[in-house]
């Protein structure tokens, strides 16, 4: 008498039992979110009183469904089968389910026309048929689902125009097209879906003109028109000024051409993100972009904007994001952008801006991200910018700018990748230039820099990128720098440096284009240098470099090897690579989809796991790119896990230390959450403790070593980070090992931040 099995949400692998069907009373059927794998059997579809058959988000159901005389469940009320591995067409059986209310058969692999008999199902609220090997047009049969709530044929293979009556779907609420090869204009009928809060026709060959009535939507929500052939003016923001709810209006990646009208200031007060860049507009900025007061995000960049950026625009105080880079702008960067409190991304470069960098811009104390290059701007470089203590990317290459670098960049504690190439910048290399120990880029060259490179550079070990070329650089070059174990990449050519050049290290694959342009350098034959000349050394000088440092280090024993070993710990820091992308560029990964996470990990079998926690599992895989990975997924039935996404998230967005682990990605939708991690081939500090072999190789010199590097974490997350983070967990099983043997301190469950 069974009429309910809800065994979803699970972690059940295997094949679906076919003796479910002999529960000829079931009337609902929850298997959804678990590891199942194989055809659904047969005769689960001849269960006449199931109304409820929920399948979705196991990943490797497979198979087609059976013919329409096997096919029987005329009680059926909601089918969801998505996120699976299904083959076929649209079960022609489902035609006779006339209560029918939800089809939701997403992310499969279902082929063939859209049925046009989906039509006659007049009861259906969603029909989800997005992410399969769909193809021909959109069915006009499908205007009379006046009941519908949720259309979904997106990245699909379709062909043709959206059919204008679509707009008789009086309650449609969303409507999802993008990625379906449509073409056409968009049909103005769609302004007569009253109840539509959510339009997204991204990413087809759509053309023509936006239509003044989808002005009449006022529920409208969201508005996605990007990468179109869409063209015209930007005439159709004053009809969409009447949508009052609207948040969010992308427009990018199309032919719009003309000035940004003024009225652009009456669209909706609620509207956060507005994204028109890649099109051919011109002018400027109108001053009444400053009404929108809840705009976070501003995107113009890749137009064609000469005029200046109005002093009105600085007082848009919930501005997150401002790109308006690949223009022509011409004139002075405002004076008083330092209002703009909570900005965090500044793109301004690719422009012909001139003047000076406003020394207000020292204000900005959320921002992470600037880039003024490929601009005009003069003068010095404003001490205020060194004292941005979030900042993580500053790029000023190729300016004007002149004079000697501010001394003082100990403000900088977060930056990753700093460039001021191009320049006219004088002086030497600031000393402070030592405190910036997060920094994996530095370029420097083609400015007037001289004196010796500072011995003090040598604490900057996670660099990984370092060019000094084209300067008036003398001295010789720093032996450390072989030391440094991420730098690849280092560009010396074009100084008056002199002396033995360094072995080993970088030094080791660089070529000649590296060095050249040095007079003075001698050795490495195998570049064409000459070999240096035998150098006498005086009795005093052999006695200080090397009979005084081993008197001391033979004096001071056991605490000199211990300072040596916290010193130089305390030297490196984190390496974080960054994207050239502006939006994106502190991560140099690209996006990881939920697909490619199932793909690496063979669905997330036992096989790829590494192990299980309190809030989830962790699997091991290898990205395209050939990248090794961990990928920790969230149990999304425990709150505790989502709130431990979110800590971790939160905190390792802005924590970077060496020996911190660090989020390469996420993948996050409403059913999953997980992580993206650096593999760590040498397990945990308990696996290390509790194995023969482990306790072997941890003598007392590695255990001290590691007890220091977990120390020099806690240490950077209660003192150096700009808000106190607690662990709460920290254990053995959560400090990791990678290739060299280094500590890791992963698994956050709380951050507390501390006032003042």
């Amino acid at each position: 008498m069974l009429t309910v099995l809800d065994i979803g949400n699970n972690s059940l692998s295997g094949a679906i039992p076919p003796c479910i069907a002999s529960l000829e009373m079931l009337e609902l059927l929850d298997l959804q979110v678990n590891h199942l794998a194989g055809p659904v059997p047969p005769a689960i579809f001849n269960m006449s009183k199931l109304h409820s058959l929920w399948l979705g988000d196991n990943y490797n159901l497979t198979g087609s469904f059976p013919t329409n005389s096997s096919f029987n469940l005329p009680s059926l009320e909601k089918i969801i089968l998505q996120n699976n591995g299904f083959t076929g067409q649209i079960p022609l059986g489902l035609m006779s389910c006339q209560y029918l209310q939800i089809i939701a058969l997403s992310s499969n692999s279902f082929e063939g026309l859209v049925p046009t008999w989906l039509g006659k199902l007049t009861n259906l609220r969603y029909l989800l048929l997005g992410g399969n090997e769909l193809f021909g047009p959109i069915p006009v049969a499908l205007s009379n689902l006046t009941s519908l709530y949720a259309l979904d044929l997106s990245f699909c293979k379709l062909e043709g125009s959206i059919p204008a009556q679509l707009g008789q779907l009086g309650q449609l609420s969303e409507l999802h097209l993008a990625t379906s090869h449509l073409s056409g204009a968009i049909p103005p009928t769609l302004g007569n879906l009253s109840q539509l809060t959510y339009l997204d026709l991204q990413i087809n060959p759509l053309s023509g003109s936006i239509p003044s009535t989808l002005g009449n939507i006022a529920t409208l929500n969201m508005l996605i028109l990007t990468d179109n052939n869409l063209e015209g003016n930007l005439g159709f923001l004053s009809d969409l000024s009447r949508c009052r709810d609207l948040q969010l209006l992308f427009i990018e990646g199309n032919s719009f051409t003309g000035p940004i009208p003024n009225h652009v200031g009456n669209l909706s007060t609620q509207l956060i993100t507005f994204r028109a860049g890649r099109n051919k507009l011109t002018g400027g900025l109108p001053a009444t972009f400053s009404n929108l007061s809840n705009l976070e995000w501003l995107d113009i960049s890749n137009n064609l904007l000469t005029e200046a950026i109005p002093e009105s625009i600085t007082t848009m105080r919930n501005l997150v994001l401002l790109n308006l880079s690949g223009n022509s702008i011409l004139g002075p960067i405002p004076t008083q952008i330092g209002m703009l409190v909570g900005l965090q991304k500044l793109f301004l470069q690719g422009n012909k801006f001139i003047g000076s960098i406003p020394t207000s811009i020292g204000n900005l104390s959320m921002l992470e991200y600037i880039d003024l290059s490929n601009n005009q701007v003069s003068s010095k470089i404003p001490t205020s910018l060194f004292q941005l203590d979030k900042l993580i990317q500053l790029f000023l290459f190729q300016n004007f700018l002149a004079g000697a670098l501010p001394t003082n960049a100990d403000g900088l504690i977060q930056i990753d990748q700093m460039d001021i190439s191009s320049n006219f910048l004088t002086g030497t290399i600031p000393q402070s230039f030592s405190l910036l120990r997060m920094l994996t880029y530095l370029n420097m060259s083609h400015n007037s820099f001289d004196g010796s490179i500072p011995d003090q550079l040598q604490r900057l070990t996670s660099l990984a990128t370092l060019d000094l070329s084209s300067n008036n650089l003398s001295g010789k070059i720093p032996k450390f720098l072989a030391n440094f174990t991420y730098l690849t990449t280092l560009n010396l050519s074009f100084n008056r440096l002199e002396g033995q050049i360094p072995e080993g290290g970088v030094f080791s694959t660089l070529t000649l284009q590296s060095l050249i342009g040095n007079a003075g350098l001698c050795g490495v034959p195998r570049l064409g240098f000459l070999s240096c000349l035998a150098q006498s050394h005086s009795s005093s000088r052999h006695l200080l470099e090397f009979l005084l440092p081993a008197a001391i280090v033979a004096f001071c024993g056991i605490a000199t090897f211990a300072y040596l070993l916290i010193g130089r710990k305390l030297k490196q820091g984190d390496v974080v690579n960054a994207s050239a992308d502006p939006t994106d560029s502190v991560i140099s990964h690209q996006l990881v989809s939920y697909h490619e996470l199932v793909r690496i990990t063979d669905n997330f079998s036992d096989d790829k796991m590494l192990g299980s926690g309190s809030f989830g599992k962790v699997f091991k895989g290898q990205l395209s790119n050939g990248l090794m990975v961990a990928i920790k997924v969230l149990d999304m039935q425990l709150e505790q896990a989502i709130r431990s996404f979110n800590t971790e998230c939160g905190v390792l967005r802005m924590a970077r230390h060496r020996n911190l682990i660090r989020i390469l990605n996420t993948c996050s939708n409403l059913d999953f959450r997980a992580l993206v991690l650096p593999y760590m081939p040498n397990g945990s500090l308990e696996m290390l403790l509790h194995s023969p072999q482990g306790s072997t190789y941890l003598g007392f010199l590695e255990r001290l070593g590691i007890m220091l590097e977990v120390a020099l974490a806690m240490q950077y997350l209660h003192h150096e980070h700009h808000e106190v983070v607690l662990h709460c967990d920290l254990k053995p099983s959560n400090v990791l090992f990678d290739d060299d043997m280094t500590a890791h301190v992963a698994d956050w469950h709380r951050k507390v931040a501390t006032p003042g």
